[in-house]
């Protein structure tokens, strides 16, 4: 099992989680999904798209850019179609748009 963790410009979130959900490697629950996608509001250092993305952290003492942090478990053969997925809708047009990250899972159980 692989974690995937990426960091997404907020106006374009919506874009990669429909891509992700559409993808082939999602599934359905109906065929045993093995995948749990969530989500957080977090502030960080990409570069803003423009200026209503700019805020000031008073307790960081420096500009901060709210951005998501998206995290994916998922089945090892699933994960580079994932991150290709991600890759692609996340797109800004900027050379460093954001960051993705995967990381092996040492051991997982479903809470049943």
């Amino acid at each position: 099992m692989k974690e995937i963790k990426a960091y997404i410009h907020s106006n374009r979130i919506a874009a990669v989680i429909a891509s992700l959900k559409s993808s082939a490697a999602w599934g359905d629950d109906a065929h045993g999904r093995q995948n749990n996608l969530t989500l957080y509001v977090v502030k960080g250092s990409l570069s803003p798209l423009h200026e209503a993305e700019r805020h000031y952290s008073i307790e960081l003492g420096d500009e901060v850019v709210n951005e998501y942090k998206l995290e994916l478990h998922c089945d090892d053969e699933d994960a580079q179609e994932f991150v290709d997925v991600i890759a692609a809708s996340g797109r800004t047009g900027q050379p460093a748009a954001g960051w993705i990250y995967v990381t092996d899972v040492g051991y997982a159980k479903a809470i049943a």
